[in-house]
This record gives C-alpha cells, sequence and structure tokens, in this order.
C-alpha cells in the first residue's frame, strides 16, 4: 500500500512538471538580476523564445511582435510592473535578425539589425527595464517575465499618435491566450532586490 501511494505521488509530480513546460511555465530556468539603485534589469541566457512556432514564422518571412512583461509580486498580486512590444524580422540571406522596440508615450522606438539568434532574445531583456524609484529593495518580492508571441497580421493595433501605451500592453496579459499562442513565464524569488545591488 506504501509503495503505491509512493508511486502515484511520483506520477503526479512528473504530470505537474509535463503540464508547466506544456503551458511555458519556466521557473526552473534561470533569471539573472541586477538593480542599481534606480531600474531592475534582467538576462536570461538559458531562455530561447525564439524557437517552435515564432521561429518557424519568422523563417518563414513573417514578422513577429513579442510582447514583454516584466513583474514584481507581493505572493501572486502584481504591483509593479511594466511592458515593451519588439517586432522581429529575419533576413533569408543573411540568415540574421533585426529588432525594433516600438515606440511607446513619447519615447522614440529604438532598433537594431544583422544579429544572431542569441544576440535578438539578449537585446530584447536588455531593453525591458523596470524602474524602481518607489520600491523598499528590503521588501521581499517576486519577479516574473511574461513573454507572449503576437502575428502581425492578426494582433489588434495599440499605438496611439504618441506611440503604444502602456496601459495597452498591460492588458495584453490579462487576457487568456489562445491555445496556439507560444507564450512563456519566468520567476525568480521571493528575493530582496537589496540583495542584487550591482558593484554590491
Amino acid at each position: 500500500m506504501r509503495e503505491a501511494f509512493i508511486m502515484l505521488r511520483l506520477v503526479l509530480l512528473v504530470a505537474m512538471v509535463l503540464l508547466r513546460v506544456a503551458a511555458g511555465d519556466l521557473r526552473g530556468q534561470d533569471l539573472q538580476i541586477s538593480w542599481n539603485g534606480r531600474e531592475i534589469r534582467i538576462a536570461a541566457p538559458q531562455f530561447h523564445f525564439l524557437a517552435g512556432r515564432a521561429l518557424e514564422r519568422l523563417r518563414n518571412g513573417s514578422a513577429v511582435a513579442f510582447d514583454f512583461q516584466l513583474s514584481l509580486l507581493a505572493g501572486e498580486l502584481p504591483f509593479q510592473r511594466t511592458a515593451e512590444r519588439f517586432l522581429v524580422s529575419y533576413d533569408l540571406w543573411e540568415e540574421r535578425f533585426a529588432v525594433v522596440r516600438m515606440a511607446r508615450e513619447q519615447r522614440p522606438m529604438k532598433s537594431v539589425s544583422h544579429l544572431t539568434q542569441p544576440a535578438t532574445e539578449a537585446w530584447c531583456l536588455e531593453n525591458l527595464i523596470l524602474a524602481t524609484d518607489k520600491l523598499d529593495p528590503d521588501r521581499w518580492v517576486t519577479v516574473q517575465l511574461d513573454v507572449r508571441a503576437e502575428d502581425v497580421a492578426e494582433s489588434r493595433p495599440l499605438a496611439t499618435q504618441s506611440g503604444i501605451s502602456l496601459a495597452a500592453l498591460i492588458e495584453i496579459f490579462s487576457r487568456t491566450s489562445h491555445p496556439a499562442q507560444s507564450k512563456w513565464t519566468l520567476r525568480r524569488g521571493p528575493i530582496r532586490i537589496a540583495d542584487y545591488r550591482k558593484g554590491s
């Protein structure tokens, strides 16, 4: 009886892991954090969002929009966050990627080209910055990164005359994603941001 109970627990544990992987929940991935006293920046060398269906669409000549949201959570509730949209395309002849960080609320767009796949992924994360002006650095928080791939031809327009609004981007992550949509979640925490001060 005891052996059967242990076996059942193992089966349930494996099933939970497989479900998380299928849902794009990458809590085991290495989400690296740095803080300069004003802003949180992240890196994740093992995280590859230019993969699967999104990469296939890029190599077929379609541009793909990736929506990124970086949040600080107290328990499971976000209390501070930022979001960006990156438009990625692929040059079939040069076999290199180009990416544009879309303009947002009076801030101009930013672009780069001729990047390898890892360099493209790193550039997007480097340009996702969360201001921490009002954050108590000794507060225990969880840092969460959410990424969703959007088909440019099917996505709803978000831009206004001043660029994409932060509210519109954040609202994307409140919607239920459709089954075929590529999406990922990375987490680190609970942590104290003060422990990740750059140079300390």
